[in-house]
């Protein structure tokens, strides 16, 4: 993948069902989760946790909570939103993720090795289905755009804030 990105292969890897960076997305909600969860609950309950916590503990709580929720964030709006929306092949929205269908040729390119085992398993008729209608397809451009531009404009103002203060 390093060499497809620095133009070295012509082609880009093969992947079957998940690509690395969906998994990276997906692993990422197990680390976030607890981790702003369990600050963000000893910032709930200050008194309960300071009964038996040192006072610093509150602190680091506080810090570890910021910290995440900006990682979570600025990884979800950039990071997530470039995989998601703004490579080549889903430019200027990827609309799979709201109508849940993917033009065949589009699942030949990009997942060639699940393809080659659903032919091989005779189940490629029964997953075919019809395109999502112009109105549904529509609707989710416009939302995909709006999530798009907001989460832009929220990641340039975390960076903005990080630079100014």
């Amino acid at each position: 993948m390093a060499r497809w990105f620095v133009y070295l292969e012509k082609r880009p890897p093969h992947f079957d069902r998940w690509t690395y960076w969906e998994k990276f997305d997906y692993f990422a909600v197990f680390w976030g989760v607890p981790i702003i969860g369990l600050s963000g609950l000893v910032l709930w309950a200050p008194s309960f946790f300071s009964s038996f916590l040192p006072g610093w503990a509150l602190n680091v709580a506080m810090i570890i909570h910021g910290e995440e929720a900006l990682l979570a964030t600025g990884f979800i709006f950039a990071f997530h939103f470039f995989h998601n929306l703004a490579r080549p092949e889903s430019f200027p929205i990827d609309s799979v993720i709201f109508t849940g269908k993917m033009p065949l040729k589009r699942f030949q390119e990009e997942r060639p090795q699940e393809y080659a085992r659903i032919v091989e398993e005779g189940r490629l008729e029964a997953i075919l289905t019809t395109p999502p209608s112009i109105i549904s397809r529509a609707l989710a451009e416009t939302f995909g755009l709006l999530a798009f531009v907001i989460g832009t404009a929220l990641t340039v103002a975390i960076f903005w804030s990080l630079l100014t203060h």
